[in-house]
């Protein structure tokens, strides 16, 4: 179950220290964003440079999504990982995947047919700075 607590507002644009309320999970695990992650296997530099521009063709439709808060790309050459986080204030998540997480699809089909592309997946998570 999910509930709700105020929070102090942070971050970039917040001009001052409003209350807003953030949902909590549990005890103590609140959060603002929720991201959508896309990441892949790759075999080899040549297939990792193709992943990289089938990424860059959908950069513009990324950076127009409502609630955008931030969105990075993880590339691991030990285990060869390609990831992208997309972060989204989590009041705007749901119209997002309503709308199948545009541009989804296009982005996983393309990848899917580069040579040397493996594990395929996405996932659903919170994302959250930790204050220390």
């Amino acid at each position: 179950m999910i509930r709700r607590i105020p929070s102090l507002a942070r971050g970039v644009g917040a001009s001052h220290r409003a209350m807003v309320t953030m949902p909590e999970i549990t005890d103590g695990v609140q959060f603002d964003t929720i991201a959508r992650e896309w990441r892949l296997k790759w075999e080899n530099k040549e297939c990792l440079a193709e992943v990289q521009k089938v990424l860059d063709t959908h950069k513009s439709e990324l950076k127009s999504l409502s609630g955008l808060k931030s969105v990075q790309r993880i590339v691991c050459g030990g285990c060869q990982d390609f990831k992208v986080i997309t972060a989204l204030e989590h009041a705007k998540f749901n119209a997002w995947a309503e709308a199948g997480f545009t541009p989804e699809s296009k982005y996983l089909e393309a990848v899917k047919k580069i040579e040397g592309v493996s594990v395929v997946e996405t996932q659903t998570y919170t994302l959250m700075p930790v204050e220390i």
